[in-house]
């Protein structure tokens, strides 16, 4: 009797097992660089999403920067055990685009996955950076940012000038800037990311080429153009006025914000996605953000900028029944609802005009005096094959190149002429091997 009921128990403990194996929710990995607030913000989307349905969980994992990140999906991907998303940062989209197989385009897996997707919906600077030429988009648009002027609005009053205007055009800002020396702050500006800002945005504002075909998009056989004369003479008066301290720099990726946050430059190029940080570091001052200054005297300035952050990517390797909840994940994340919550959170643009009017009815904008300048510097004139971005083969180390040339020029060791000139030789030998690379 005993033996039998041990037997009943245990055919049905076998039984609930079963039924739990085939009501857990099916997994997918998201693989992601987003540290510290941001990283909450990502862990509270795939929460959320998880919480909105039973049938899939969405698990974000951190796996270091932007370039680890990238790497270690890659080296994932060879050992076939790769995730199903992973967030790649902009400069990395020649590459994964190069990893021949490894990757399910965004717009096939929407299709395939019977999941209505309108490339139309995003705003067209950051639909345009993930697209083919045929306008067939192959990672999902995540968190894009843009370059603009953050300036001391405390600062600009005490020096006489309007807190609520701040200069349009590099020479207003020169101006500027010796008005705000003279009232005791040592320096005027200071930058982050100086080659997305200073070399390729500056570039895209001007509706200039960064490289020849379409800034890389028309083909591996590209080169770089950044030796021309307006980006030689902007480079040049920086470092003219790093002599001066009208600039100061500070480092390399976002250093330099110390000197922003404790009042020793009044003005700091960087991304629109340095909201949270300007904002949990500024104290003593109220902050203002404006559009990018701008060459009055460069024909077709201004054009509009371009963006930097990431995109999802979707990997291949795995079930159709995993990739269908990825484009579930995929609608969720776009929608109206998360993407204005996440803009709102982080400074990163709404990557839908949906979203971005969404933030408009909620009076975020109203509450937040310039925290639309990202958006309307961006969409400010339709791209053109010089301001749809840029797609360069092993442009990571590429930005490391500008980065030891332009500290060159803010040291008084080369002109700007020369040393542009080493970042298009080095830089297009560093395209010729990604070119070679890919057969």
């Amino acid at each position: 009797m005993r033996t039998r009921n041990l037997l009943a128990v245990m055919a049905a403990m076998a039984l609930a097992g079963t039924s739990t194996t085939a009501m857990a929710a099916t997994q997918i990995q998201w693989w992601h660089a987003m540290g510290g607030a941001n990283g909450e913000r990502v862990e509270k989307i795939a929460a959320d999403f998880n919480a909105s349905q039973d049938a899939y969980e969405v698990i974000p994992t951190f796996k270091g920067s932007y370039a680890e990140t990238m790497t270690a999906a890659i080296a994932a991907f060879r050992a076939q055990e790769q995730p199903h998303i992973v967030q790649v940062f902009e400069v990395g989209t020649a590459t994964m685009m190069g990893a021949k197989g490894a990757i399910y385009p965004v717009y096939q897996l929407m299709a395939d996955a019977g999941e209505p997707f309108d490339p139309d919906a995003f705003l067209p600077a950051v639909a345009g950076y993930y697209t083919t030429t045929d306008g067939e988009m192959l990672s999902m648009p995540f968190n894009s940012s843009t370059p603009v002027f953050w300036y001391n609005k405390d600062a600009f009053e005490k020096a006489g000038l309007d807190p609520e205007a701040p200069p349009a055009t590099w020479p207003e800002f020169e101006e500027a800037a010796k008005a705000l020396q003279a009232a005791g702050y040592p320096c005027g500006f200071t930058t982050a990311w100086e080659s997305w800002i200073h070399v390729e945005n500056f570039s895209a504002w001007h509706n200039l080429p960064i490289g020849t075909l379409s800034n890389g998009f028309g083909g591996l056989d590209t080169e770089l153009v950044v030796n021309q004369t307006p980006v030689v003479d902007h480079i040049a008066k920086m470092g003219e006025w790093q002599k001066s301290k009208i600039f100061d720099y500070g480092g390399r990726t976002n250093q330099a914000a110390p000197k922003f946050y404790n009042q020793e430059c009044a003005v700091y190029t960087e991304s629109s996605a340095g909201y949270a940080g300007i904002k949990a570091n500024v104290k003593d001052f109220e902050f203002g953000i404006g559009m990018l200054p701008y060459w009055p005297d460069i024909e077709g300035a201004p054009q509009n900028s371009i963006i930097g952050g990431a995109s999802l990517w979707v990997l291949q390797g795995h079930d159709a029944a995993e990739y269908e909840g990825v484009a579930k994940f995929f609608t969720y994340l776009s929608s109206p609802e998360v993407q204005a919550w996440y803009h709102q959170e982080t400074g990163y643009l709404p990557i839908t005009t949906a979203a971005y009017e969404l933030s408009q009815e909620q009076g975020f904008y109203e509450r937040n005096p310039g925290a639309d300048v990202a958006i309307r510097q961006i969409t400010l004139n339709p791209p053109t094959e010089n301001s749809k971005g840029l797609r360069f083969g092993n442009f990571v180390q590429i930005r490391d190149i500008v980065a030891e040339e332009l500290e060159r020029v803010w040291a008084g060791d080369a002109t700007a002429q020369e040393a542009l000139d080493e970042v298009v030789r080095r830089g297009n030998e560093l395209l010729r091997q990604f070119q070679q690379q890919q057969g």
